[in-house]
């Protein structure tokens, strides 16, 4: 079958990464099926396609009958929903077996399994080890999925680039884990890896691949690039942990909400493992933060995007 002829419907579509993933899927000439509990959510991706190319559903990952629905006739089928807050268990694991199952039984060729790096059943957080457990439902349920396991994830409306940028307006920039190690990954880049995999399952099927950047920063060096991105020179203090311990208790760090959960998962580095399948493997030249991340940082300096073309 051509790929203009394939539906795909992908849970959770109408988010920061699902945005991308419709674009690469769209440039292939597929069908869309976005399923969100709140399809209107995903109305910003319709004008992405041509007339009907795009269709919104609403389903819960959580309630098996609406995964049912989503599914039906879809020759391949995405789960990006992840959570931080509220049941991990219900979203990351039962979600992720549901979506898994229904997809079988829907006679779907691949499955592509969004979740994290650092993802195990071991792991010391809630996150890491619901994401852990979630991959073995899914692989449990649909053999021949695909897991994609991204770091840090950057683009023009990330809540993660942009937050820095906007503490970088202070003068000094407190950092809290500085020597813990970050990969980010473009979105974009993520979206292409997302439709090749579901695409091509005779390639990526019953794989999983590490998701990151070519370049690794440390929490203290990143927050510097960014801050220079944005056209910021703050002064990065580095905090130590006592003090980032003691907030994570209150929930909040500097310039963020912060779970108990999160702050453990700061703990460990959220890199590329060594000889795991990563982009390359995958044709995906990784993009590098300082290439792209100037075309929004931008709005974040003294006079706005258009400072440095002001006469002085």
């Amino acid at each position: 079958m051509s790929d203009t002829h394939k539906l795909v419907t992908i849970f959770g579509g109408g988010g920061f990464i699902g945005r991308y993933a419709a674009e690469a899927f769209l440039k292939s000439g597929v069908r869309l099926r976005i399923a969100e509990r709140n399809p209107k959510s995903a109305y910003k991706l319709q004008p992405l396609g041509s007339v009907g190319q795009v269709a919104l559903t609403s389903a819960d990952i959580t309630r098996p009958d609406t995964v049912a629905r989503a599914v039906e006739g879809a020759d391949a089928v995405v789960n990006l929903v992840g959570i931080f807050n509220g049941d991990l268990e219900a979203v990351h694991v039962d979600g992720a077996r549901n979506v898994a199952e229904e997809a079988k039984k829907a006679g779907a060729k691949a499955v592509v399994h969004i979740s994290a790096i650092g993802a195990d059943p071991a792991a010391p957080s809630r996150y890491g080890s619901t994401k852990g457990r979630g991959e073995d439902a899914v692989r449990e349920a649909f053999a021949g999925a695909t897991i994609l396991r991204p770091s840090v994830v950057f683009g023009q409306e990330d809540d993660f680039t942009n937050r820095f940028a906007q503490m970088a307006a202070m003068p000094v920039l407190p950092v809290l884990k500085p020597e813990t190690k970050f990969q980010p990954v473009f979105v974009s880049d993520l979206g292409k890896a997302i439709a090749k995999a579901a695409l091509d399952p005779k390639t990526h099927g019953s794989k999983s691949y590490e998701i990151g950047g070519p370049e690794q920063f440390s929490m203290h060096d990143l927050n510097r690039k960014i801050a220079q991105l944005a056209g910021r020179n703050p002064a990065v203090i580095d905090l130590p942990d006592a003090v980032g311990s003691l907030m994570s208790k209150f929930g909040w760090l500097p310039g963020a909400p912060m779970t108990g959960d999160q702050w453990i998962m700061l703990q460990s580095d959220n890199v590329v493992s060594d000889g795991a399948a990563t982009l390359a493997d995958m044709g995906i030249a990784p993009t590098p933060l300082g290439q792209v991340a100037p075309s929004w940082l931008g709005r974040y300096k003294r006079g706005g995007r258009f400072a440095d073309q002001m006469p002085t």
